[in-house]
Order: C-alpha cells, then structure tokens, then sequence
C-alpha cells in the first residue's frame, strides 16, 4: 500500500492562528487560543525540506495572519531555494513596503490578499476592526512591486446582494483574479451559521451577476465563484481526496489531511516534532483513515461517483452526521441530507426568526468556546 501512495503536491504552512481580524467565518479551530508553542524557525525551515524532498510543489504560507511571523522572509527565502511555487495568503495587516520588498527579494511569488467587502462600512464590520483603507493601500503595493493581483473575498447574506460592486472594486483595484468563495461551514463560520447563511435566491441571484460580468470583461479578471455545499446535489471533492494532494501543518506542529482535521474527533493526528513528514503522509493512521475508498459505506461504498468526490468533506460529515466516516450530507444520496435541506429552509425563514448576535473570533471568545468535539444538529 505505502509504494502506492503518490506524494503531496500542496503543503499549506500555517505558521500562526496569530490574527489582528475578528473575522465571523473563520476557518481556524474555535479553540486556537489554547494552541501555544508554535514551531521554530528552525522547524519550519525542516518541514519545508522534508516537504519538497516528499515531492511537493506548491507551498501557501497562511494562519492566522503570518505576517504575524518576524521569520517570514527567512522561510520565504528558503522555500525559494528548495523551489517552492510560494503563495502569501494575507489579510495585507502587517505587509508595509518594507516587508514586501523584503519578501520580493526573498522569492516569494504570488500573494492572495482578502477583502471581506467591497465598503468601509460591512468590511470594517465583518472583520471587527478598522482595515478597509489600510486593504486598498496594500493592494496598490502589490501591483507596485509587479505582483499579480488575487483578491479573495468570502460570500454570505450580508454582501451577496452586491457582489456587483465587489467586483467593481476588484476591477478598480487591477486584480487579475478574483475569487469569490461562499461561506463553507466550518470552525467559527459553523458557529455563526444562522447568521451568515443566505437564501438559494441570493446565491442564484448572485451567480447569475458574476456570469453577466464574466461575459462584459472577458479576460481583464478571471473571476471564480465557488458555490456553497449546502446549495448543491454533489459534494465537493474535498482535498481532491483525503490524503492525496494536500498536507497542511498548522502552528503547533499537526499535520492535517485538511485544514479543520484538527476538529475531528479520535483521529490522532500526528506532530512533525516527532515524526518525519514522509512517514506521516506514508503510514500514519490519520493520513490513511479515509484514504482511498476501502473506507466507505454506503450509499458511498457503490456510487459511481465516488472516484469523483470521494466521499464529501469528512469534516462536514462529522459536524452534520454525527460520523466522519458517512457520507457528507451534502450529497442528495445521503441519509442526513435533511440537516441540510433544514439549515437552507431556515435562511428563507430568518426574517420571522428572532436574530442571534455574531460571534466574532477573538482570544477572549476562543477561550470561552469549546471545538466542535461534537457533531452540530441542524437548526
């Protein structure tokens, strides 16, 4: 089994849950402030080595904020040497012309900066702090230092009705891409689900914006617009397989199958301090749990489909399910497909319901809130 294994192709470093946002839809764990004792440079540097000796190619530096690092540009450079294809996913907080030129210099080469809203106003909310302005100054450095411009705002209720002018602001900015990714529902984005998910009106009436402005701009910015699970029949191929391209190692050194693994309950992740990166992705029990198909039941174990989307997101099986190991209930074929079908009928229904406060992400609240160690029921 080991010798068939193919080597990563992705490694997301996520150096830090160190973040100056307070962003509601969150993809860290909702407990991040109880992981302390990040990993050294030195670490790192021996993560990054083992990583491309295993045949990665592509590295994302995130967090957190991982312009939260002093170390950045050092592990940047390394990367370079080892040759990474390197991405800086950032909130631009932090990334002054001095870091950037620094990192320019370092080799890093492509840089996904997020906006949580196209005004001053709803992004300033979203994120609970004051950095609109700050966003827009740092995505002129970028196109300063001949950077290709990636934007990255994340959809929801509140700014679908106008992703029209999300798009302005990208085309205003000179972004060459844009993604526009809905809500998925995980860490503190499950928290405040009640309050972020939208109508499949808003999310049809939105798609159908992007296509028309698609078609206006033609190849000025590629926008790509990714649906949320819960408004589809299929789910997602996530990680395009568990175990299979990408290996994500967060702060304290685990190494994840994908980025919420963490919350998955009995998985026993392992840590890079005590173990090699080629034997974590080859032989340990988290990265084989649900490699392959051996571990599927049905309706997974016999769909046709299953070499497609192996199975769904085991994380969302487990929030929604009850079990990693059943089918996600995205899928129409799953038997817990009406938590679904519940959770989207309810966002019609919001405007009768009485509304919850958000619960943004921050130290205090992380302290105050337990993981998800058990599955979420339908609301």
């Amino acid at each position: 089994m080991t010798a068939a294994i193919a080597p990563p192709l992705w490694l997301l470093a996520e150096l830090t849950y160190r973040c100056p946002l307070h962003c509601a839809f969150c993809y860290n764990p909702m407990n991040y402030a109880a992981v302390h004792d990040e990993l050294s440079t030195a670490d790192w540097i021996r993560v990054l080595r083992e990583a491309r000796a295993l045949g990665a190619v592509q590295l994302g530096f995130s967090g957190g904020e991982p312009l939260q690092r002093d170390d950045l540009e050092e592990l940047v450079d390394e990367a370079h040497r080892l040759g990474f294809y390197t991405n800086l996913i950032t909130s631009g907080v932090g990334l002054t012309e001095r870091r950037l030129a620094a990192l320019k210099s370092a080799g890093l080469d492509h840089i996904q900066l997020s906006f949580q809203d196209s005004t001053r106003e709803l992004n300033d909310f979203l994120s609970s702090t004051r950095t609109f302005e700050l966003k827009r100054k740092v995505a002129a450095l970028i196109k300063q230092y001949d950077y290709p411009m990636v934007l990255n705002c994340v959809l929801h209720r509140h700014n679908l009705p106008h992703v029209d002018k999300i798009i302005d602001m990208a085309l205003e900015l000179g972004a060459e891409y844009l993604e526009l990714a809905n809500t998925q529902y995980y860490g503190w984005a499950m928290k405040n689900r009640g309050q972020l998910m939208p109508t499949r009106e808003q999310v049809e009436a939105a798609e159908q914006v992007v296509n028309e402005y698609r078609e206006r701009i033609g190849k000025q910015c590629k926008v790509i617009f990714v649906v949320p699970d819960y408004f589809a029949d299929r789910p997602k191929a996530c990680m395009n397989g568990w175990g299979s391209v990408f290996l994500g190692v967060a702060p304290d050194g685990l190494a994840m199958p994908c980025h919420n693994a963490r919350d998955l309950p009995g998985l026993d992740l392992p840590n890079v301090r005590d173990a090699s990166l080629d034997d974590i992705w080859r032989s340990s029990r988290a990265f084989n749990a649900y490699r392959g198909d051996d571990w599927m039941r049905e309706p997974c174990r016999s769909c046709s489909e299953k070499a497609k989307d192996f199975g769904g997101c085991r994380c969302q099986a487990f929030m929604l399910a009850g079990d990693a190991a059943a089918a996600d209930p995205v899928c129409s074929k799953s038997p817990q497909r009406a938590t679904v079908d519940a959770a989207v009928a309810l966002a019609r229904r919001r405007g009768e319901a009485r509304e919850q406060p958000i619960v943004f992400r921050s130290d205090a609240n992380s302290r105050g809130l337990a993981s998800f160690q058990e599955p979420v029921p339908g609301f």
